[in-house]
């Protein structure tokens, strides 16, 4: 087994059970990627099993911090059947969740989504590539799923050094799955989809939308970044009459069409619009629109806490329009799924656009991931999502 050492004082992370060490604080010490190691402080005292990543700035991702186990087949059964189990003891009313996620799960760079009988792993981090073969064996074995697609087609595939790879792993056949969710149904295509196929994080803040929606009697919706239009199947199954969705894939919203049709409802309550959302949003404006509900759910606008005061400008401008777009009493469905940007700062960010449109806002939510993308105590960048569910005075 081959050993790492750390810089003093560069055991801190690790003593707090944090599963990342950065190339700065290794003193010396290699391996090949994706190998387990022995990580020790200078003093030799054992900190963790780790893999190691040569061409990452986390040089380090921590398996386990007890000494005595193990890293072997019987290592990942264990943490992949834990995984599982507790996933089934939520009782998600869907057959679309998610069955790993990563360093939450004990499984650093490994997400694996369940849609139906299908699951798409997405790897990320030479730890998982190493034992993929091992990993997909016990994935299959515990979930009794009969299909394995992979999509390890992530840009930070690059920074381990990996290529980009995409296919069956198990099984073959139709990658377009259809799932159920809060009884509705969505089509899902593993190989082609955002992710691994679809915004799984949103189920239960698109359950709260058609709650809200049914609950105040909305029925002119505007959903913004709608991508296949989930929150706006949560609008129609919520009785709105009036439906439109924004997105700037043609092909997104050719599936938003399709789910309105799949869930047997009246295509003349739903339209598309194939366009940029925030010239939309000013039009919208100067054309004196108004609308009882608004979802905006965009892309990650700061990838990294670098990125953060760009991106505070960027939410800022598409909720201070969303303001001036709702009726009085209207409800805003907000969101950012930037990890450079905090809850915290994200009030702050919607706080402003509301000073700017002249506007105060109930909040009705605080909106996050579902249960089965949990975020931990000791690795609290697990959580990304966050959103706020405002209801305009």
């Amino acid at each position: 087994m081959k050993v790492i050492t750390l810089h003093d004082g560069r055991d801190r992370s690790l003593l707090r059970r944090h599963p990342w060490v950065f190339e700065s604080s290794i003193a010396n010490g290699r391996a090949d990627s994706g190998e387990t190691v022995r990580v020790q402080a200078r003093d030799g005292r054992f900190l963790a099993w780790a893999a190691y990543s040569p061409a990452s700035m986390i040089r380090l991702r921590a398996w386990s911090f007890v000494e005595a186990e193990r890293i072997d087949d019987a290592f990942f059964a264990r943490r992949i059947a834990r995984a599982i189990a507790a996933r089934a003891a939520l009782q998600i009313d869907s057959d679309g969740l998610r069955l790993i996620h990563g360093e939450a799960d004990g499984l650093p760079g490994l997400v694996v989504d369940r849609y139906g009988d299908t699951l798409c792993a997405q790897i990320t981090s030479a730890a998982a590539e190493r034992w993929k073969g091992v990993i997909a064996t016990e994935l299959l074995e515990a979930s009794g799923a009969a299909r394995l697609y992979e999509r390890s087609d992530a840009s930070v595939r690059g920074l381990e050094g990996l290529p980009a790879r995409t296919g069956w792993i198990a099984g073959d056949g139709d990658t377009q799955v259809t799932i159920r969710e809060h009884g509705w149904r969505l089509n899902v295509d593993v190989a082609t989809g955002h992710k691994t196929g679809f915004y799984l994080d949103q189920r239960d803040n698109r359950r709260s939308f058609k709650e809200t929606v049914r609950q105040f009697g909305f029925k002119r919706v505007l959903n913004c970044f709608c991508y296949t239009g989930g929150f706006s199947i949560a609008a129609l199954a919520g009785g709105a009459t009036d439906v439109t969705s924004v997105d700037s894939s043609g092909s997104a919203l050719a599936l938003a069409d399709a789910h309105v049709a799949l869930n047997g409802f009246d295509p003349a309550h739903h339209r598309t619009l194939d366009a940029d959302v925030n010239r939309t949003l000013r039009e919208m404006v100067d054309r004196g629109e108004r609308f009882d509900a608004i979802v905006l759910d965009p892309p990650k606008f700061a990838p990294s806490a670098a990125h953060a005061e760009r991106a505070a400008r960027a939410y800022k401008d598409i909720n201070r329009l969303a303001f001036g777009l709702l009726r009085p009493g209207g409800a805003l469905f907000t969101f950012s799924c930037s990890g450079g940007i905090g809850p915290e700062l994200f009030h702050k960010i919607v706080a402003g656009a509301g000073i700017d449109a002249g506007i105060d806002a109930a909040i009705l939510q605080r909106l996050q991931e579902p249960a089965d993308h949990p975020g931990t105590l000791l690795f609290p960048e697990g959580q990304y999502l966050k959103g706020l569910a405002l209801l305009v005075r």
